[in-house]
């Protein structure tokens, strides 16, 4: 029997990733952060990209046999933070490249019972990646890299990523680069930083990428203007506090702390995290540069004529915040998540148009005859009744009187044809006493 062939260490530490024991997943996951480490300490060393898609594949299966939501949480964080373990910027751009291959390669393979943990996984790998550029200080030349790399790989139309994979991309991206960054990033740099999707969205075929990057980026910085400048007023009130207390001015608000003002408010940290959870993680924009950056490219004569009308409609909304306007004001926020409450909206929109113009004419539109039913059909009858008979005395012979008691049902359906008949003779008699 020949000599055992030694497997390279990627394959090795792979194979013990997508073992059926938790504990061996566990144990290769703590190697595998390790040998990053030590590997990428050296000048001559590094891994290759055939290398990092073995390392990925592994991973992926590590997730992939992972059950319970909060080890799969556990688990995605412990992942997602391997991109830190490598100590050159190249390095880290190739892991995250590697691994949106691996998504796109197996995502077609993935069941709808473990959609949700790669969702959180693909959210966590793309929040790692922006706090390893937050780390570098978000160098200008290092944020192109990365942006061409989720370009290439996720948003171009040349790419092989999936739909679903796309959309889930677009749809998180402005959340977790908030998160990241929304307190050190300038409006000029989140500019930057959202120049991909329009140029993707002034040059895609796919309706269904149009509307994506409509909805989940230009849209949603729409939607999120008030708290934007809510949150700007607040940074401003508090650096007018701040200056108030130098001064020795009396402040609007108490400070913070006991009453010597030496001691920490034990309610600070919470009230803190509320205002970060709340107003806190909202990216800053200079609307009228967005606006024109999208002009920019709607107005260029390779875009598809349903790309421009599309864009022109975000770009006067740009327009009108820029001027201090925003659009839609009246309706509800619940009317753009539901459909329903969408058609509402528009009903009530047509009513008051109907209700704006001629006030007669709308409300003839609007509301029915008020008289009853009975009483129309009475006036018809009426009418088409002989004029010589005499309509005064409603209890004469010839009256309405006579007409009621002739229609009263009876029993048998000879007696309904005697019923109908009835009228009739009386009536002759009537015209012959006359005579």
């Amino acid at each position: 029997m020949g000599p055992r062939v030694q497997l390279p260490p990627e394959i090795q530490l792979a194979q013990r990733l997508a073992g059926n024991e938790q504990v061996t997943r566990d144990r290769a996951v703590r190697k595998l952060r390790k040998y990053i480490v030590a590997r990428t300490q050296r000048a001559e060393g590094g891994f290759t990209h055939d290398e990092l898609l073995k390392v990925w594949k592994g991973l992926f299966y590590c997730m992939w046999m992972q059950d319970k939501p909060l080890l799969q949480e556990e688990l995605g964080r412990t992942i997602s933070q391997l991109v830190h373990a490598f100590q050159t910027t190249e390095a880290q751009h190739l892991f995250v490249r590697t691994f949106w291959q691996t998504m796109n390669r197996e995502w077609t393979g993935i069941d709808r019972l473990r959609l949700d943990k790669f969702y959180m996984l693909m959210r966590m790998v793309l929040h790692e990646s922006w706090m390893a550029l937050k780390t570098q200080g978000w160098e200008e030349r290092q944020t192109e890299q990365l942006l061409e790399l989720l370009t290439t790989e996720i948003l171009h139309p040349d790419s092989q990523a999936p739909s679903g994979v796309r959309s889930h991309f677009i749809e998180i991206f402005l959340e977790e680069l908030a998160r990241a960054g929304a307190h050190e990033l300038t409006a000029e740099q989140n500019l930057r930083l959202i120049d991909p999707f329009c140029r993707i969205a002034a040059l895609t075929q796919d309706s269904l990428v149009l509307h994506n990057i409509t909805r989940g980026i230009f849209e949603t910085i729409v939607e999120q203007a008030p708290l934007a400048i809510e949150e700007l007023m607040n940074e401003l009130d508090a650096q007018e506090e701040e200056e108030g207390e130098e001064q020795d001015l009396p402040s609007r608000r108490p400070h913070k702390g006991s009453v010597c003002g030496t001691g920490p408010d034990p309610g600070a940290e919470q009230s803190d995290d509320d205002d970060e959870g709340n107003a806190g993680s909202v990216l800053q924009f200079d609307y009228e540069a967005v606006a024109n950056r999208l002009f920019e490219m709607a107005s260029h004569q390779d875009t598809p004529p349903p790309n421009r009308k599309r864009l022109y409609k975000v770009i006067r909304k740009l327009q009108g915040l820029a001027e201090g306007f925003f659009p839609e004001d009246d309706i509800p926020e619940k009317a753009y998540r539901c459909v329903r409450g969408g058609r509402r909206v528009k009903m009530k929109r047509r009513l008051s148009q109907l209700q704006s113009r001629t006030g007669r004419d709308a409300g003839e539109a609007l509301c029915p005859d008020p008289s009853p039913r009975p009483a129309r059909r009475r006036r018809q009858r009426s009418t088409g009744a002989d004029p010589t008979v005499s309509q005064e005395q409603p209890g004469g012979r010839g009256g309405r009187g006579a007409r009621k008691r002739g229609r009263r049902p009876l029993a048998g359906a000879n007696a309904k044809v005697a019923s109908y008949q009835e009228p009739k003779v009386k009536r002759k008699q009537t015209l012959e006493g006359k005579k």
